[in-house]
């Protein structure tokens, strides 16, 4: 199994190719191909490079799908016996991305189309006899 781990937004994550995941937005039209270069942890079945604060040469491929808004928090603020309260809603803005290729040095490590099952399926099962009660 092929994953890294980037930063983006100020934060970390996992990311394996083929996926999707929403991070902050970022600065891209949807249906463009982005290129992120934070990555600090690369796992290629069992062959491991860790960055020292990041990998050198590693890079995540990826298409912008959708921008979109995350779910509503409430925050509310309330001050016992003072008769004060703030209600305050928040929802913050989001980018859906595609990872598809995660590549060190210019070769391509994993990728959607190398992680994806098989989809033909030979059968091969023999037709049942049918048993007749007498």
């Amino acid at each position: 199994m092929t994953y890294a781990i980037i930063e983006t937004g100020g934060k970390q994550l996992r990311v394996e190719p083929g996926r999707f995941y929403d991070v902050e937005r970022l600065a891209a039209e949807e249906n463009a191909s982005i290129t992120i270069d934070r990555v600090l942890f690369v796992e290629n079945d069992g062959e491991i490079s860790v960055g020292q604060p990041l990998v050198a040469g590693a890079t995540i491929q990826a298409t912008v799908l959708r921008h979109l808004r995350g779910r509503k928090i409430i925050v509310y603020k309330m001050r016992p016996k003072k008769k004060t309260r703030k209600k305050q809603g928040h929802r913050q803005e989001l980018t859906r991305l595609m990872v598809d290729a995660i590549q060190i040095g210019g070769k391509s490590v994993g990728s959607a189309a190398a992680t994806a099952a098989p989809t033909a399926v030979a059968e091969t099962a023999e037709p049942m006899a049918e048993a007749t009660a007498e």
